[in-house]
C-alpha cells in the first residue's frame, strides 16, 4: 500500500528568522571589516551576539526540530545516514538529517567563538576596538584579531559547505530543502511523526533576553546603573 503525504508544520518563525538573519549578517559582518566600517561593523556583530544567544535558548525550549537533543547522533548513525546516501535508500528527515545536526552544532560554535573574540579584538591600527577590549592588554587583543580573520574563513568554509549540500540533496536526491525553510512547512509520508511545535509566545522573554544582553555587552558590560548611562566602553588605550 502506498504511504500518502500530508503537509505539516517543520521549522518554527522564531528558527527561519535567525537562520534569514545569518544569511544576511555574515556577508554584511565581512564587507564592513573588508571596507573599514567598524562602527557599523561593531553594530552588527551585536545583532550577531542577539541572534546567537537567542538561537541558543530556543534550541533548548523550542520546537522539536529546534533543538539541540535532536541533534546529536552517535558516529553510527551518522555513518549509517551517509551509506544510506550512497546506497539510495535516503529518506527525508522530520528536521536536521544526522549529519546535518552536527553541521548546525559545529557552525553555532564558530559564530559563537567568532562573536565572542570580536567583543575583546581591535583593528589593525589598535584604534577601534570590541566592546570589552579595554579587559585585555594590546598584547592580547592583537592576538584576538589574528583569531578573529581566521574564524571568518573557517565559517567561510562552512557556508561554502553548506551551500554544497544544498544542490546536492536539491539535484542529486530531489529533495527540496530550501522552500521549507522559507515557508516553514513541508510534505511528510503519512508514517512518519511531524515534530511538535512550539508556541511563539516561548520565544518572547528570550528575544527580550538577548536583546538584553547585548545592549549590555555594547556598552562594555557596565556593573552600575552610573556606568550604564555613561558613555560607551573605554578602549584599551584608555587604561594603558
Amino acid at each position: 500500500m502506498a504511504v500518502g503525504l500530508r503537509r505539516n508544520a517543520l521549522w518554527d518563525l522564531p528558527v527561519r528568522l535567525v537562520h534569514w538573519s545569518f544569511v544576511a549578517l555574515i556577508p554584511a559582518l565581512w564587507w564592513t571589516a573588508e571596507y573599514g566600517k567598524i562602527d557599523l561593523h561593531k553594530k552588527c556583530g551585536l545583532i550577531m551576539l542577539g541572534l546567537v544567544v537567542f538561537r541558543i535558548l530556543w534550541g533548548f525550549i523550542g520546537s522539536d526540530s529546534a533543538r539541540f537533543g535532536n541533534f546529536f547522533r552517535s558516529p553510527a548513525v551518522v555513518v549509517t545516514y551517509l551509506r544510506g546516501l550512497r546506497n539510495g535508500s535516503y529518506v527525508p528527515s522530520a528536521g536536521h538529517n544526522p549529519l546535518g545536526g552536527w553541521s548546525v552544532i559545529a557552525m553555532l560554535g564558530l559564530l559563537v567563538a567568532q562573536v565572542a573574540i570580536g567583543l575583546f579584538t581591535q583593528d589593525v591600527d589598535g584604534i577601534e576596538s570590541g566592546p570589552l577590549n579595554y579587559l585585555v592588554s594590546y598584547d592580547t587583543a592583537e592576538a584576538l584579531r589574528e583569531f578573529h580573520e581566521l574564524g571568518f574563513y573557517l565559517i567561510l568554509l562552512f557556508v561554502v559547505i553548506h551551500i554544497a549540500a544544498i544542490v546536492y540533496y536539491t539535484v542529486v536526491k530531489k529533495d527540496r530543502i530550501v522552500p521549507p525553510m522559507i515557508t516553514g512547512s513541508r510534505d511528510f509520508p503519512d508514517d512518519m511523526a511531524a515534530p511538535r511545535m512550539a508556541p511563539f509566545w516561548r520565544a518572547i522573554p528570550l528575544i527580550l533576553f538577548a536583546i538584553a544582553l547585548a545592549l549590555w555587552i555594547g556598552k562594555g558590560a557596565p556593573t552600575s546603573l552610573a556606568q550604564l548611562n555613561a558613555d560607551p566602553a573605554p578602549s584599551a588605550e584608555d587604561y594603558m
